[in-house]
């Protein structure tokens, strides 16, 4: 047994080196994180020096830091807070974790790894860093709408890791991959959890409030202290890890109120044991693995660089967050962090994986850190690269498809309609449940199946094998087709929200946009249904068909979503010829504009789906006037764009060659925050430079 000299030298080796790393990388300005890895490195068994830990007592020590990381995550985590971020943050986040654990159990597969070992590799690289982000974030000063959706993103993320670690330590603890034993390993899990949450919200609260109430700071903190790790060690004994029931000591604390408080309180005492786990990361790598391993980093990394840029990406813009936010939080989330070390650990620990997923990880996410700086500050010229390489089209829409969910999001739906889609998504999500229960039993229980009709009736095992899917799939249609008819019906009825059908015996002159709006939100509800399916069923079922059917399913709405756009083209061709009519009656004094906006307002009745055109008058010492719309960039800075322009009472359509004289005026569509950053910068009360929609939370 170690004694107390034992424990004080390897914790004086750890921090010690840890501390010089820590300045160096503060200096190079890299993240510290790295910094700590790397002095795991110098003072492991692999590195030639004289400074060696004792791994047992590092690794005991990293322990505290994986609690109280996982307890900083709960002080920090609401109920509230996840319902606000569920319709944005929270469906890109489970569009990307769902992604990201599809291809990295698909990898670890074609590694040829096991079943185990796949999926804890999906679950290791499903999250990003908030650390490292936060790092980055603070150094490039980044703030903004941005910066809101990031964090909204990381919040989610955390709570999807914390979910599978639970439910992987289950599973690898004797639930194993059976149908009946997961739903049965879930039941207990969902019972603990709420068993665990509903008596902690009875006492913690009331506990913690009166301890901060004796006014004394260290009693506050052993009190909490005491809390995480006594939630910590029953949820060890219910056979669950320590993170979890770390995460959940945290969530109750903050319902208290008092969690800014106390996470401030605890902070000091979570980095040193925090920094004592990163090293123990560093401990634990073996030269010898990676380069042995060196493919699979690689396979991983890049899995990591593209799976979370698809992801974040696409959820982020189908969510309403526009091009050039939803690809820089791409590139800024394009990596792994603590839960990929945490998740390695804990396969490691219970004897689920194999020895090399853990310096895989490690080395992937060290890869991945490196280059998030240089991602974050490239995002932005290639978001805009993007955005101006887009068709025409896709432009247009790009544009007016975050006005209309704007619009959806602060309009008041009628009861009725409000109580339908309710309604649907109960549906939506019932016929899902009830797919993917299909899949997982028919996959789990096909070996038994065969096995007794061959040795029963004496018939060929191949053939039974057929007649049992053919079976299944004659079973499982009418939820498939059920959940496409829901899908459907759902995109109607929202597309409807945002622009509504025009009164019954009058020509429906919204039937452009709310055709395309239609099939984004039909794509953007199959991919937030079909990708967790996906990710669900692929460990039972073991082939492709899932992902050719997703991919068919798409494929069709995106040909017709392509039609539909050049359809809205047209339509908002015409609205410009309208506004331009407006403006060139409207002349181009800062009152006549002002009355424009009005008369704006009244025009696009006729050609609604255009947003909320604004007049903006370019004055002479603007920024942008001399620039063409190509060298501004306009839609791609700030996300609005130029519908039309009146010139000395002629009208415009304008294209990407066409420059801003002083005295146009301008219509601007677009998101009330693109639309007001467009305008400060054509008034010119902010720069190029600064032109970013900010967030007004």
């Amino acid at each position: 047994m170690p004694s107390a000299y034992d424990f004080l030298e390897s914790l004086t080796v750890v921090l010690g080196v840890a501390a010089v790393t820590t300045i160096v990388f503060q200096r190079l300005r890299q993240p510290v994180v790295l910094g700590y890895i790397i002095a795991g490195v110098v003072i492991g068994p692999h590195f030639p020096v004289p400074l060696v830990a004792d791994p047992n007592i590092v690794h005991t020590l990293s322990e505290l830091g994986v609690i109280l990381l996982m307890f900083a995550l709960g002080l920090e985590f609401s109920i509230s807070k996840l319902i606000r971020l569920a319709p944005t943050a929270g469906l890109t986040s489970l569009l990307q974790c769902s992604l990201l654990f599809y291809l990295g159990y698909l990898s670890a597969r074609l590694l040829g790894w096991s079943t185990m070992d796949g999926l804890f590799t999906g679950a290791a690289i499903a999250s990003s860093s908030t650390t490292i982000i936060a790092k980055v974030f603070d150094e490039q000063k980044i703030t903004g709408t941005l910066r809101d959706l990031v964090v909204g993103i990381l919040i989610v993320e955390d709570l999807i890791a914390i979910s599978l670690m639970a439910l992987l330590t289950a599973i690898a603890t004797g639930a194993g991959l059976s149908g009946q034993a997961l739903a049965i390993t879930i039941g207990k899990l969902g019972v603990f959890l709420i068993t665990l949450v509903g008596l902690g919200l009875l006492l913690v609260p009331r506990f913690i409030r009166s301890v901060v109430r004796l006014g004394r700071a260290e009693t506050t903190v052993i009190a909490s202290i005491a809390l995480c790790f006594g939630v910590a060690l029953l949820a060890h004994a219910f056979g669950y890890s320590v993170a979890l029931g770390a995460f959940v000591a945290g969530s109750l604390i903050e319902a208290s109120g008092e969690g800014e408080e106390i996470e401030r309180l605890v902070q000091p005492v979570r980095d040193v044991f925090a920094a004592v786990f990163f090293v123990s990361v560093g401990l634990m790598l073996d030269p010898a693995l990676i380069k042995e391993h060196y493919l699979a980093i690689i396979v991983i990394t890049l899995v990591v660089l593209f799976g979370k840029f698809v992801g974040v990406s696409i959820g982020s813009f189908l969510t309403g967050s526009g091009v050039r936010t939803s690809v820089r939080a791409a590139m800024s989330l394009s990596q792994i962090g603590e839960f990929a070390f945490i998740v390695a650990s804990l396969g490691m620990t219970l004897k689920a994986t194999g020895d090399f997923l853990y310096p895989v990880a490690a080395a992937a996410s060290a890869i991945t850190t490196l280059t998030t700086p240089w991602l974050v500050r490239a995002s932005d010229p290639f978001a805009r690269y993007i955005d101006r390489k887009l068709p025409k089209s896709l432009q247009t829409f790009a544009t007016l498809y975050g006005a209309w969910l704007e619009t959806m999001r602060t309009s008041h739906p009628k009861s009725d309609r409000a109580a339908g889609i309710r309604s649907l998504i109960r549906r939506l999500l019932f016929d899902v449940a009830l797919v993917s229960g299909h899949v997982i039993f028919v996959a789990t229980t096909m070996d038994a199946i065969v096995g007794y009709v061959e040795g029963k009736l004496g018939i060929n095992g191949m053939i039974v094998k057929i007649l049992v899917v053919a079976g299944a799939i004659a079973v499982g249609l009418p939820f498939f087709f059920g959940i496409i008819r829901v899908t459907r019906r759902l995109g109607v009825t929202l597309a409807e929200a945002a622009l509504p059908l025009s009164p019954e015996g009058k020509v429906d002159l919204g039937a452009a946009p709310r055709r395309a709006l239609v099939l984004a939100l039909q794509i953007a509800v199959a991919l937030v249904v079909g990708v967790p399916l996906l990710a669900l069923t692929q460990p039972f079922v073991g082939s492709a068909m899932g992902a050719v059917v997703l991919a068919l399913v798409l494929g069709i709405l995106a040909v017709a979503f392509w039609r539909g756009a050049a359809n809205l083209h047209g339509h908002v061709r015409a609205g410009a010829e309208t506004i331009i009519e407006v403006l060139r009656k409207q002349g181009g004094k800062k009152a006549e504009v002002a009355d424009g906006h009005h008369a704006l307002s009244r025009a696009i009745e006729f050609l609604p789906g255009l947003g909320a055109p604004v007049p903006v008058i370019a004055p002479e010492r603007s920024p942008a006037t001399g620039k063409s719309l190509s060298e501004l960039n306009l839609r791609g800075r700030t996300g609005a764009t130029v519908l039309a322009i009146s010139r000395a009472g002629r009208g415009i359509i304008p294209t990407a060659q066409e420059r801003i004289l002083a005295g146009d005026v301008l219509a601007l569509a677009g998101t009330t925050e693109a639309v007001d950053a467009a305008r400060q910068l054509i008034e010119g009360t902010a720069s190029i430079d600064d032109a970013e929609p900010v967030s007004k939370e």
